[in-house]
């Protein structure tokens, strides 16, 4: 019972692959189905072979049928072989005058004539061998019955030695055949997808483009949802609280006969509704501070730098203004940065400089934050920095932290200009 299950493994592969098997027939019927498709351009080189000085018109003619021939190749591996080779997308129809320009022109038309051209040739003679293979085996393989058929007095004397070994070499082609064909539908496949298909690193490339195009749209809807925000919050809740904590001095400033209590009730809710607007100004510009979009990122981290516990000295050296996220951006980095600072480093002094310098992908913004603190800053530990790297990572833009035990801190970003 032990090897029962490597018996019935090794008789079910034997049975599966044997030359009447259904993967035989598949991969003979599939190279053979090469021999159709290749007669144009077999009939057209064997013409350029006869007559050297007239090769121009079956050129021409195979360039033309190249967008059937295709058609027919890929409906033969799916039907055939379950195999879908993608089609290459064409901007415009090959009909016309233009069409038929960027065809020409297209890498993948010309990966497609080399196929019609080399490969399908090859694979047209692949299916003529296989043909040939299970032909000649069958023959050979049958010899003794094809002489058995003929008069008695008309074999020679012992003809039976000669034909056994003709026998077995039928059989061993017979059984040598579907192998044959399986090599050959493995190399056709893999030229097909190599040469008929769309370039895999061209669409590559593509999806990459319309990834980033896809991702640079998102930012900008998040960063118009973010100002909308804002808008909301300034031109209605704030305003609202501010009418209220008017209304609440004005109650305490005229009625001072209340008794002490509603007194203490007013002075507290009056309290609490100048911190709720002091919080909501605060909230409002972590959003998008209206300053930001109206004249930049200078005087919005002036702004920044002015409400720091500490001298900030600022420094922003921008030709032109990068786009709207890359601000954002960048204007969270530097109001996270100053709050760590704040919050753990016990430095006594930092500086800030934004350059927008040339790069070999275009602009790149570089924001650069120092403090002279206690160092040890750690992404790991929760400081802030985590936040820091992904806000960064979501334009592309990359980000070194430098602190050692003792200081000084550095942090270093770069912000491509152009999404």
């Amino acid at each position: 019972m032990a090897t029962s299950g490597p018996l019935r493994r090794t008789y079910t592969w034997i049975a599966g692959h044997a030359p009447w098997s259904a993967w035989a027939w598949r991969h003979t019927a599939f190279t053979v189905a090469a021999i159709p498709p290749a007669l144009p351009t077999l009939l057209g080189l064997t013409y350029v072979a006869l007559e050297p000085g007239r090769s121009v018109v079956p050129l021409l003619l195979i360039l033309l049928l190249s967008p059937l021939l295709t058609l027919l190749q890929r409906s033969r591996f799916w039907s055939l072989l379950g195999l879908d080779v993608p089609a290459v997308v064409r901007e415009r129809p090959w009909s016309s005058p233009r069409g038929l320009a960027d065809r020409l022109r297209s890498e993948a038309t010309w990966r497609q004539y080399g196929y019609h051209l080399l490969v399908s040739p090859l694979a047209a003679t692949a299916g003529a061998a296989v043909v040939l293979a299970w032909a000649l085996g069958a023959a050979a393989a049958g010899v003794y019955g094809w002489f058995w058929i003929l008069p008695e007095d008309t074999r020679t004397p012992g003809w039976t030695g000669s034909y056994d070994l003709i026998t077995a070499g039928g059989v061993l082609l017979i059984l040598a055949a579907p192998w044959l064909a399986a090599a050959c539908t493995r190399l056709d496949a893999f030229a097909a997808a190599a040469l008929l298909g769309p370039n895999r690193a061209r669409e590559l490339e593509r999806r990459v483009e319309d990834l980033a195009e896809s991702r640079a749209g998102v930012l900008d809807a998040a960063d118009l949802e973010r100002r909308r925000i804002e808008r909301d919050l300034h031109d209605g809740a704030q305003q609202r609280l501010v009418a209220l904590a008017m209304n609440l001095g004005i109650a305490r400033a005229t009625l001072p006969d209340l008794p002490p209590e509603a007194k203490a009730v007013i002075d507290e809710a009056h309290r609490e509704a100048k911190e709720a607007i002091e919080e909501l100004n605060s909230l409002v510009r972590g959003l998008h501070p209206a300053v930001l979009e109206d004249r930049g990122l200078d005087a919005a981290l002036s702004g920044i730098a002015a409400r720091a516990p500490f001298p900030v000295e600022l420094t922003v050296d921008l030709a032109s203004r990068p786009g709207a996220t890359v601000e954002a951006v960048a204007y969270f980095v530097v109001s996270e940065a100053l709050a760590n600072v704040a919050k753990h480093a016990r430095a006594e002094h930092c500086s800030v400089r934004l350059v927008r310098t040339a790069g070999r992908r275009g602009d790149v913004l570089t924001v650069t934050v120092t403090d002279d603190g206690v160092g040890g800053a750690d992404p790991g530990r929760g400081t802030g920095l985590v936040g820091l790297r992904k806000r960064v990572g979501s334009v592309d833009g990359t980000i070194m932290i430098s602190s050692p035990p003792g200081g000084p801190t550095v942090i270093t970003v770069e912000l491509p200009c152009a999404l």
